[in-house]
């Protein structure tokens, strides 16, 4: 250790751990903690050494405001107490906040359709990731929901397009498609080519009417082409 270093450990130790003889009735601690982490323990005990707010800003700006001073919207400041306390405090007003939207939507929600996309053997320890890219539009104009999802294993060069009325009690022509790539664009990138195949990085609604994919080539090689491709919807 450098005498920089012994010098640093004993100012520490000075400031911090002088005897205060104001503390001996608090539960046997004799000696200032250090300041920063009295405000990690988790404990519902007040702090050794409190900060002090005295000149604060924003204290001064709450006590000469009337309107705020009340408000419930403000949460409330502890500075006795520790940020784990603190964190406690926050996390039930939050869960009660939370719990009557959560009722309520829940009791509202209710299946409209079931559409079995793949089947797995029960034998399986592990599900595999079949459903990948869930991508979700809304129509506002024709009252359309869309999802853009692909599968993997033996579909990897499709896309699959669902499509649901807003209005669950009414259905839509083609409810579920796949478009598929395949080596659809050989023509226009590699004329000499038959065996280029494309499979789906990324899809995303640009507008209504169009459907941006993000395509990759499926051999396994260095310099994979990368296509970015607008397909429209009809």
């Amino acid at each position: 250790m450098t005498q920089k270093d012994i010098t640093f450990v004993a100012d520490f130790l000075t400031e911090h751990f002088n005897e205060a003889p104001e503390l001996y009735n608090r539960k046997g601690k004799y000696f200032n903690v250090e300041r920063v982490g009295q405000y990690l323990k988790d404990e519902d005990d007040d702090l050794v050494s409190p900060p002090n707010t005295e000149g604060n800003q924003w204290f001064n700006f709450l006590k000469d405001s009337t309107h705020l001073k009340e408000s419930p919207l403000l949460f409330p400041y502890y500075p006795e107490k520790s940020l784990h306390f603190v964190k406690r405090q926050m996390e039930r007003v939050i869960d009660q906040c939370l719990q009557k939207p959560a009722d309520v939507i829940g009791k509202s929600v209710h299946q409209a359709v079931c559409m079995p996309l793949y089947k797995i053997s029960q034998s399986e320890d592990s599900t595999p990731q079949l459903f990948k890219l869930p991508f979700l539009w809304n129509n506002k104009t024709s009252n359309l929901h869309y999802v853009l999802f692909t599968m993997l294993e033996n579909s990897i060069s499709k896309i699959h397009i669902l499509r649901r009325h807003t209005d669950t009690s009414r259905s839509v022509s083609n409810g579920i498609l796949a478009v598929e790539f395949g080596n659809f664009m050989n023509s226009s990138i590699n004329e000499s080519s038959d065996s280029r195949c494309y499979s789906c990085l990324d899809a995303h609604f640009y507008d209504d009417e169009t459907v941006t994919v993000v395509l990759k080539e499926s051999v396994q090689q260095e310099g994979k082409e990368r296509v970015l491709a607008q397909l429209p919807l009809s």
